[in-house]
C-alpha cells in the first residue's frame, strides 16, 4: 500500500525544499504521482500527521531533482508486500522517508501489541517535560523493593542487595531505552504522572493510532491472567504463578488482549511519529538530539532491523517483545530510524502481533525489510 501526502502539496513541497537541502540529496519540486487506487488491504489509504518541516532562514539554491522525495522507488512496494506476504500470523510494516513525503504499508492502520516500544513514548512525554520546565533530567527518584515489576529489570538486583537506589532521570531514560528495563520505565511513568500523562502528551501532539497501557505491572499481569501482586517481581514468582493458572484463565486472557490490546498501536502512526522526532517538531532541538543520541545506544535487538542495513548505514531503535503462550509469542517489535550515508533518513517499524515461527525466521523477516530500503534507496 501506498501513502502519498498529496494533501499538502504545493506548501510542503515549497517549504520542505529548504529543509531537507541538508538532509537529502535534492529536493526539487517534481510532478504529483498518479492517485493509488483503492485496494482490498484492510488499512486502506491513511494520512499520517507528521507536521510540518523544520524551516530554515538560509535561502537555498535549487537543487537537481530527487525522485525518491515525492514518490517511493518504484519495486520497494512490491518487495515490502512480498516480505509481508511470506512471513505467517499477523505481522504489520511501515517504511516512511522522513525527509520526503511517502509512506508505504501492509497493514499500516491496524492496532498491534506495542510491549517494551511503549517505553518510547514514557521517555517522550518525560523529556517534554523536561522541556516544559516541569521536570529535570538530574532528578533524582528513589526505587526500592515496593517499585519493581516484572520480566527484564536489572535494576532489581541492585535494590535487592541494597534496599533501594536513587537514580537521576537522565539515567533512567538510559537504562530504560538502551537496556529495556521495566523497572526504570515503571520509575520514570511514575515520575512524569502515570498512564494518563502518557496518554495526554500523545493527544496533545496528535500522533493518532497509539495507545498506553495501564503501565508493566498491571499489563503483564492482565495478559496473563493474572491480579498483580508485588511479591510477582522477586525471583521467578509471575511465572509461577500463570503456570497454576487454570488453562482456561489464560487462553481467555491471552485472547482478550491479543483482540484489544491495551497498549496496541498502528505501524503507520509510530512511523509518523519517528518521523516528526527525526525533523524536530516533537521535542525541543536540544531533547530531540538526546533522544536520537539514546536510541543509537539501544542494546536490544541487534540481529532485529539493524542487522539487514548494510555498512555505513546507521539505526535508532527501540525493541519490544511479549509473553509467550503455547509457542506463540504476542508482540515481536522493532521501530526506528534508519540513515544512509548520503544523510536520507527512513522511519521502519516491523510489528508482529502473533508469531509463532522461530525467533530467527523473525528476525530473518525484520532484516529483508530493511534491507530492502536500503536496496531501493536512491533508485
Amino acid at each position: 500500500m501506498k501513502v502519498d501526502f498529496s494533501g499538502k502539496a504545493a506548501f510542503a513541497v515549497l517549504m520542505g525544499a529548504m529543509v531537507l537541502a541538508g538532509c537529502v540529496s535534492s529536493a526539487a519540486v517534481v510532478p504529483t504521482p498518479r492517485a493509488v487506487p483503492p485496494t482490498k488491504n484492510p488499512p486502506g489509504a491513511v494520512s499520517v500527521p507528521i507536521g510540518p518541516p523544520v524551516r530554515s532562514s538560509t535561502p537555498t539554491p535549487q537543487l537537481p531533482a530527487d525522485p525518491g522525495f515525492r514518490r517511493a522507488p518504484a519495486g520497494l512496494d512490491d518487495r515490502i508486500f512480498q516480505i509481508w506476504k511470506a512471513f505467517p500470523g499477523k505481522t504489520g510494516i511501515a517504511v516512511q522517508r522522513i525527509d520526503g513525503e511517502w509512506t508505504l504499508a501492509q497493514r499500516g492502520a491496524e492496532l498491534f501489541p506495542q510491549q517494551s516500544v511503549s517505553k518510547f513514548w514514557v521517555t517522550l512525554t518525560v523529556l517534554d517535560a523536561v522541556d516544559n520546565g516541569r521536570l529535570s533530567l538530574d532528578q533524582k527518584v528513589r526505587i526500592g523493593p515496593e517499585d519493581l515489576t516484572v520480566f527484564h529489570q536489572p535494576i532489581a538486583a541492585r535494590v535487592q542487595s541494597q534496599g533501594a537506589v536513587t537514580m537521576t532521570v537522565r539515567d533512567l531514560i538510559e537504562t530504560a531505552i538502551t537496556h529495556s528495563d521495566n523497572t526504570a520505565n515503571d520509575s520514570l511513568l511514575r515520575t512524569v504522572g502515570g498512564p494518563d500523562a502518557i496518554r495526554r502528551f500523545i493527544d496533545k501532539k496528535d500522533l493518532g493510532a497509539i495507545r498506553f497501557g495501564p503501565g508493566e505491572r498491571l499489563l503483564q499481569a492482565g495478559t496473563a491472567g493474572l491480579k498483580w501482586q508485588q511479591s510477582y517481581s522477586n525471583a521467578r514468582n509471575f511465572q509461577t504463578a500463570r503456570a497454576a493458572l487454570p488453562e482456561a484463565t489464560r487462553k481467555a486472557a491471552m485472547d482478550a488482549y491479543r483482540a484489544n490490546p491495551p497498549d496496541g498501536a498502528s505501524p503507520v502512526a509510530i512511523a509518523g511519529a519517528l518521523t516528526r522526532l527525526a525533523r524536530g517538531t516533537l521535542l525541543s532541538s536540544e531533547s530531540t538530539q538526546y533522544m536520537l543520541g539514546v536510541m543509537s545506544r539501544t542494546k536490544s535487538g541487534p540481529q532485529r532491523l539493524k542487522a539487514g542495513l548494510p555498512a555505513g548505514w546507521t539505526f535508532l531503535h527501540k525493541t519490544g517483545t511479549g509473553q509467550d503462550y503455547k509457542g506463540m509469542t504476542v508482540g515481536y517489535n522493532d521501530i526506528g530510524i534508519a540513515t544512509a550515508p548520503d544523510g536520507t533518513r527512513y522511519a521502519i517499524v516491523v510489528m508482529m502481533g502473533e508469531a509463532t515461527s522461530p525467533i530467527p525466521a523473525r528476525m530473518a523477516t525484520m532484516q529483508a525489510v530493511s534491507r530492502a530500503v536500503a536496496e531501493f534507496h536512491g533508485r
